[in-house]
C-alpha cells in the first residue's frame, strides 16, 4: 500500500510525499536486507511475514517529522540513519502484530493467514522474538547509542502496556482512564517516538522534538480508537484482519466503556449479560441506539485536534500540512 493511499489524491501527488515516498523504498530494502537468514525456513517466515507490512505508517510519520522539524522539503534533508531508523520501527511494530495474533487467536492479517495459525504459537512467539532481535541489531549499527536507550524504553513501555491490559481482561467495569494509559503505552508509545526520533535525527531543538512526540502520542490514540471502533464496525473484508476478537477476549476497549458509563441500575445488568453473552450483533445494535460509537469518534476526533495544535511551533509550509492531513485520515479510515 503507498504509504498516503488514505490521503486524497491531491495530496499524494504533493513533493514532499514523493520525497518520503522515496526515502520509503530504501526503508524497505533496508528491512529485507536485516531480515535474511542463513536458514531457509526462518526466511519462509520472514517473507510471510512480510505481508504485515501495510500502511507503514510509523516510518512514514518518522520520515515527515524528519524533514518537518527543519522546515526543509528536499531528499537530501532525510539521511541514511532516518531511514535506518525507520526499518528499526517498522520491525518492532510487525514483532508485536505477530505477538498479538497469538494473544488474540487471530486468523486473519492483511487478508492472509497469520504466522500463529499457519506455525503454531510457538513459532509466531520466536518469530516475533526474532523481528525485534533484529530491530536492535539494526538500530546498534545507526552508530548513536541514544537511539538504542529510545528504541529500548519504547519497548518497555509497549509491553508494560500489554501487560497491563491482560491483568484486565473480563474486566468490563474498565474505566476510560486505564483504557488510555494502556493506549499510550501499547499503542501511542511507538508513534510517539518515530515522531521524536525523526525530529531528533534532523537537529531539531528539544522543544521541537517534544512537540512532534506529543503530535504522535495523540495520533497513536486516535489511531488506536479507530482501530477499537473497527472491531465492531468494520468489515473483515475491507480491514483484512480478524474482528471481534476485542470482543471474543474480554478486552473492554472505548466504545463497550462509553456505552457501560451511560447504564444504570438494571439497564446496565442486562448490558453486561449482553456483552458476556459475546453477541456481538446485538451489542453494536444497542452502541448504536446509545450513540456509543459515535461518542467513541468524538474522543477520536478531540485527539486529533490535540494532535493539530503540537504541530504550531513547527515551520509553516506543506510537510507541516501534510501532517495535520495525515492525523485526520488516521480517523477516517475503514481499514
Amino acid at each position: 500500500m503507498h504509504p498516503f493511499a488514505i490521503l486524497a489524491p491531491a495530496w499524494r501527488r504533493a513533493p514532499a510525499a514523493g520525497i518520503v515516498a522515496g526515502a520509503l523504498q530504501e526503508v524497505e530494502e533496508i528491512f529485507r536486507r536485516q531480515l535474511r537468514s542463513d536458514l531457509p525456513a526462518v526466511n519462509e517466515l520472514a517473507r510471510h511475514v512480510e505481508r504485515y507490512r501495510g500502511k507503514m505508517l510509523r516510518p512514514t510519520l518518522l520520515l515527515l517529522s524528519g524533514l518537518a522539524a527543519t522546515g526543509r522539503e528536499d531528499e537530501a534533508a532525510l539521511s541514511r540513519n532516518h531511514k535506518m531508523a525507520a526499518a528499526v520501527s517498522e520491525m518492532i511494530h510487525m514483532a508485536t502484530l505477530v505477538h498479538d495474533d497469538v494473544l488474540d487467536e487471530a486468523d486473519t492479517r492483511r487478508r492472509g493467514a497469520t504466522i500463529n495459525s499457519l506455525r503454531g504459537n510457538e513459532t509466531a512467539v520466536m518469530l516475533g522474538d526474532w523481528l525485534i532481535s533484529n530491530a536492535f541489531h539494526l538500530c546498534s549499527l545507526i552508530g548513536d547509542p541514544s537511539l538504542n536507550v529510545v528504541f529500548g524504553h519504547t519497548t518497555n513501555t509497549l509491553c508494560e502496556g500489554e501487560l497491563l491490559q491482560l491483568s484486565r481482561r473480563e474486566d468490563v467495569c474498565l474505566d476510560e482512564c486505564t483504557y488510555l494509559e494502556i493506549v499510550k503505552r501499547k499503542t501511542a508509545a511507538l508513534v510517539s517516538t518515530c515522531c521524536q526520533l525523526g525530529a531528533k535525527l534532523s537537529g531539531a531543538s528539544e522543544e521541537i522534538q517534544k512537540a512532534l512526540g506529543m503530535y504522535g502520542q495523540h495520533t497513536g490514540v486516535a489511531f488506536q480508537i479507530q482501530d477499537d471502533i473497527l472491531d465492531f464496525t468494520g468489515d473483515a473484508s475491507v480491514v483484512g484482519k480478524t474482528l471481534g476478537c476485542d470482543l471474543l477476549k474480554g478486552k473492554a476497549t472505548l466504545p463497550l466503556i462509553l456505552y457501560l458509563r451511560d447504564c444504570v441500575g438494571s439497564s446496565r445488568v442486562d448490558a453486561i449479560n449482553v456483552i458476556e453473552s459475546r453477541d456481538g450483533v446485538e451489542l453494536v445494535r444497542r452502541m448504536n441506539k446509545a450513540g456509543s460509537i459515535v461518542a467513541a469518534q468524538e474522543v477520536a476526533e478531540n485527539m486529533i485536534r490535540s494532535a493539530q495544535e503540537s504541530l504550531a511551533l513547527l515551520p509553516e509550509g506543506q510537510v507541516k500540512l501534510l501532517l495535520q492531513e495525515l492525523a485526520m485520515e488516521v480517523i477516517r479510515r475503514d481499514r
